[in-house]
């Protein structure tokens, strides 16, 4: 269990913002009244202020905003409008320049060079050199930084397991002058553009980091960072205020003056903000709310690469059966799940990798897996039910008998309460008796990565489209494995596709490793996912991508 001090140290900065604002209730009306004053100056004609504030809604305070930290979906949001990687993704998806200007790759595909744009500055206005992104890429190495991406960003670089013994120094990236970045790769990764525009590898500034540690990414006084956009204010359980960035090399793009994160997390506060026009966008919009929304022009919603899924802890003795697990994971019927309990705005899962990953001849990864055929099938839910009470039996828990009480951890947002309240009834009809325990989303994602739980909600939306990205979650040694899933066969697999240089037997390798896990009923798939969100139509020049980001940073306001 890897020990973290910054969210005590995220939890110490919320309570000092609180203690000045006296209850959370009557913060709350203070805040809400600000917004609509701040929205009101900015965005009318003949303003006050004359400055463009676009306000928008992705979740409450994120656990952490430092980008080797981060692997939530809101703070990611946050990280990629303030920071900026080698290269970045266009509104299509498709790998452009970012602070590279340039970047090549040897012959063999085992050599990345990337050369730098002229005159790169931090927020700060201090200079930003190739040395930034070799320190930054160690850090995500050490360690005592833990960073959970760490093996899935950094894995195929010669050295990354001598630095993640302790020795960051040995991880091939080198800066032979201050604007060049030289990659050395163990094995060829043809998706390593992708990691390079990715936020974990974002830089930080080396003299912050070291004079405040994890705390550097707590306050705006410290948040270096060299994106279009930087930290100016953060008030916990209010918002997080970035305004633009001038050291940006392409700040005249930029047209707002600031974008204001609303750190909302009750889903009804967010829509009535949005409703009452005090944020232009949610992420998080009332499920009760949905159906009347449906063909509305604001109401939007898209796919993208990502699975709704069940993590049970397997260092819990209860969970060693594997007849246990596929019991509780046959016993869901997700098609109820998908299209009634989330009213048709996710689609049913039959495995971990869903719909929109790609295999390495650019087909589809979910159709050629498992011989064309469904891992589970969604169609026969009662046969699936009485091949769960059979495998329960079988596994010594007739009719759940002697099987002891079981906990299931989750925050409270979107549909997550009511899947919760779903299982509960849906494993009781097999004999487990669950409890249902929901956290506040500061607490539960911290929870979950050390193991603080029985079974839990779990998701993962795809930061690029080859499906290792999210299979590799299930590595022994990976920090994001919140379950401990370990299996022999799978990490062989796993490790033989990153190491073989033919497209056909990579491919081969990555189907392997998800036969062993679903076989092995390591997590338990429920749905795939869809973003839903409201959005005002004055938000012009902004983009929505399939990894669950919204791309604000050229966006426009009009009227």
């Amino acid at each position: 269990m890897k020990k973290r001090i910054l969210p005590l140290l995220l939890t110490a900065a919320m309570v000092a913002g609180l203690a000045g604002c006296g209850s959370s209730a009557a913060k709350e009306t203070t805040a809400a009244s600000d917004n609509n004053q701040t929205t009101a100056e900015s965005t009318e004609a003949g303003s006050t202020t004359g400055e463009k504030i676009l306000k928008v809604q992705v979740g409450p305070d994120p656990e952490t905003v430092d980008p080797a930290l981060n692997s939530a979906v809101d703070g990611g949001n946050m990280i990629l409008h303030a920071f900026e990687g080698l290269l970045t993704l266009d509104e299509n998806g498709q790998l452009k320049e970012g602070q590279a200007e340039s970047w090549e790759t040897s012959e063999d595909g085992l050599t990345w060079t990337f050369h730098l744009r002229d005159g790169l500055k931090w927020s700060d206005g201090t200079d930003l050199t190739a040395k930034d992104f070799v320190y930054s890429w160690q850090r995500v190495c050490d360690p005592n930084v833990a960073a959970p991406y760490a093996e899935t960003v950094l894995g195929m670089v010669k050295g990354y397991d001598e630095a993640v013994a302790g020795d960051i120094t040995k991880l091939d990236v080198q800066a032979p002058d201050e604007k060049t970045v030289v990659v050395n790769l163990a094995n060829p990764c043809p998706y390593f553009g992708e990691l390079a525009a990715f936020a974990t590898l974002n830089p930080v500034q080396q003299a912050t980091v070291e004079a405040n540690g994890d705390a550097w990414a707590t306050s705006a006084d410290t948040y270096i960072s060299n994106g279009p956009f930087m930290m100016t204010e953060w008030v916990p359980g209010s918002h997080i205020t970035f305004s633009k960035n001038p050291n940006y090399w392409n700040a005249e793009a930029i047209k707002l003056d600031k974008l204001e994160f609303e750190l909302i997390e009750d889903s009804n506060a967010a829509y009535s903000a949005y409703t009452s026009g005090e944020v232009d966008m949610i992420k998080d919009v009332p499920t009760e709310e949905i159906p009347s929304l449906q063909g509305n022009d604001d109401f939007h919603v898209e796919p993208i690469i990502g699975t709704y899924y069940v993590s049970l802890n397997l260092q819990k003795e209860y969970f060693q059966d594997a007849r246990v697990r596929k019991a509780l994971s046959l016993a869901i019927d997700r098609n109820y799940v998908a299209n009634t309990l989330m009213q048709g705005t996710y689609s049913p899962a039959s495995s971990i990798v869903g719909p929109g990953w790609l295999d390495t001849d650019g087909s589809s990864f979910a159709e050629n897996a498992n011989g064309g055929t469904p891992y589970i099938d969604n169609d026969n839910f009662d046969a699936n039910l009485e091949e769960a009470k059979k495998l329960l039996e079988e596994a010594g828990y007739p009719n759940g008998e002697g099987f002891p009480q079981i906990e299931y951890t989750t925050n409270d947002a979107g549909y997550h309460k009511v899947v919760a309240e779903y299982l509960q009834q849906a494993w009781a009809a097999i004999g487990i008796d669950l409890k249902v325990n929901i956290v506040e989303w500061a607490s539960f994602t911290p929870m979950r990565r050390n193991g603080e739980f029985d079974v839990a909600r779990n998701g993962w939306v795809g930061d690029y489209t080859d499906p290792s990205n999210i299979l590799e979650l299930f590595c022994t040694t990976n920090g994001n494995n919140d379950g401990k899933y370990t299996n022999a066969d799978f990490d062989a697999a796993i490790e033989d596709s990153r190491v073989t240089t033919d497209a056909a037997t990579r491919s081969a390798d990555l189907h392997k490793a998800e036969d062993a896990l679903m076989n092995d009923a390591g997590c338990i798939p429920i749905a795939y996912y869809n973003d839903f969100w409201l959005q005002s139509s004055k938000i012009t020049g902004s983009w929505h991508s399939s990894n669950g980001f919204w791309y604000f940073m050229y966006a426009d306001i009009t009227e």
